[in-house]
């Protein structure tokens, strides 16, 4: 599903107001899930990366980039994640080597090729895997709305540039909740990218961030194709490496690519003389054959104050010790 465009822009007495009652309905049921659960705190330290509106922000590279942190600290890090678009339930621990798309989604995959990741829709069952496998710390790919589980540590990430769209809580726009809710419970916010999100004034920290490239070897007459929920943040990133950008493919995000529509992208791509490139996170949704027939860009996260972040993650390696 393609998010409509009025959740993105100031839209007085149009669409997000005619939905508002049901947002009113939206945000009084979520509130009573957090009222109705106790969460239950991990026998391990367990950080959460999320966010506060439908889509992508860049919780992913985030929390790869913080499984790295703590990786160099010497400690047995796991991922865990909900497994969007996968038929397994869980707990499972994903093997990139035999599971695909259909089975625990494409963010485990990319997860999984840096440190152990399990999919667990019952979050608790899933940290509970984890710890029994060894794992020293949890690092939870979203699940900032899913009050099972205490967080030691948790992370919204914000993208400077969309921010909080048109500030009103689904359907009427993007938010999972209230923004004033949301950041309550915060322990820092990373605001990722280049934009003028206004924060307000805050008691917690607010670490700049954003992504770069870690493969500049992509060359040529382009043709740049993504499925994510904002292809145009992939399009503007090579453009910004100086790559000629030729032709774009948007598709919604976590798209199930079709036979159909990757010959078509090929195809388009051989007539007009240019070289095909994806996202990392479109490419574990590809076969094996299609994806060795296109280039992939991978990112990783620059932080601007890495002193700040370290200081973060020793809250939690601190209960460890």
């Amino acid at each position: 599903m393609k998010p409509p465009e009025f959740w993105w822009k100031e839209n007085g007495l149009g669409w997000g107001a005619l939905l508002e009652p049901l947002a009113g309905v939206y945000r009084l049921a979520a509130g009573r899930r957090f009222a109705s659960v106790h969460p239950q705190k991990m026998d391990i330290p367990v950080i959460c990366v999320g966010n506060l509106v439908v889509g992508g922000a860049g919780k992913t590279p985030v929390a790869m980039s913080i499984g790295e942190r703590l990786r160099q600290r010497g400690l047995d890090v796991h991922f865990l994640s909900r497994g969007y678009g996968g038929r397994l339930a869980g707990p499972i621990r994903v093997d990139p080597e035999q599971h695909v798309f259909a089975d625990v989604g494409d963010e485990p995959l990319l997860l999984a090729k840096q440190s152990p990741c399990w999919v667990a829709r019952n979050r608790v069952a899933g940290c509970r895997a984890a710890a029994a496998a060894g794992a020293d710390m949890i690092v939870m790919d979203d699940g900032f709305q899913n009050p099972s589980v205490a967080k030691d540590l948790s992370f919204v990430v914000v993208d400077a540039r969309r921010g909080f769209g048109n500030g009103r809580v689904l359907p009427a726009g993007p938010l999972r909740e209230p923004v004033a809710a949301g950041l309550s419970r915060a322990d820092a916010v990373v605001l990722m990218g280049e934009g003028d999100t206004q924060l307000g004034a805050l008691e917690i920290p607010v670490l700049r961030a954003r992504v770069k490239a870690s493969d500049q070897s992509v060359e040529g007459y382009l043709l740049a194709f993504a499925g994510i929920a904002d292809p145009q943040k992939f399009f503007r990133t090579l453009e910004g490496m100086g790559r000629n950008v030729q032709e774009t493919r948007a598709f919604p995000d976590h798209h199930p690519y079709s036979q159909a529509e990757i010959e078509a992208v090929l195809a388009d791509a051989e007539r007009g003389g240019m070289v095909p490139v994806t996202t990392a996170k479109d490419a574990v949704r590809l076969t094996p054959e299609y994806r060795n027939r296109v280039e992939v860009l991978t990112v990783d996260v620059e932080w601007e104050d890495q002193a700040v972040l370290d200081k973060l993650l020793a809250l939690p390696i601190g209960r460890e010790e």
